[in-house]
């Protein structure tokens, strides 16, 4: 299994990539996820895409967000593996790839994220911590977390 990553800006991107990774985020958080929400929220336009290819098909997605865009914090969203991809030890890699590309793009290593409250522990083994209290956003419980 070959695994490749790259970062490209929303200008970066070609069509059939874009066409991908909307296809990916659409697959797992509107329809297995079974919550409407809007996902092309414009945000995209500014933040940059880490992708995670496995043998050349996109298996896994994370938007690297600047910050003032969703908090004063740089941010990671639109975290997801494909289904196909889970259960192979890739969600780490990715988180892992996506924070230095925090530093990397921004020069940030303050990292705020908005977490699905069930992968709590695994947030905290990657050095997040938790601020506040659990909240529901879009029907599925979240908190924020926070990586300096």
């Amino acid at each position: 299994m070959e695994i490749e990553y790259f970062v490209k800006s929303f200008e970066e991107l070609t069509t059939t990539e874009l066409y991908q990774i909307l296809k990916l985020r659409n697959e797992i958080f509107i329809v297995e996820q079974n919550c409407a929400y809007q996902d092309i929220d414009d945000k995209d336009l500014k933040c940059y895409s880490l992708m995670c290819m496995v043998d050349e098909k996109l298996a896994g997605y994370t938007r690297i967000v600047p910050k003032g865009l969703s908090y004063e914090d740089a941010s990671i969203g639109r975290v997801v593996i494909g289904s196909d991809f889970r259960g192979v030890g890739l969600g780490k890699q990715l988180i892992k790839n996506s924070i230095r590309a925090c530093k990397d793009v921004f020069g940030e290593s303050k990292i705020r994220i908005s977490a699905q409250l069930y992968l709590l522990k695994f947030y905290n083994s990657l050095g997040f911590r938790e601020i506040g209290n659990p909240y529901d956003e879009d029907g599925i419980p979240h908190i924020e977390m926070v990586l300096n």
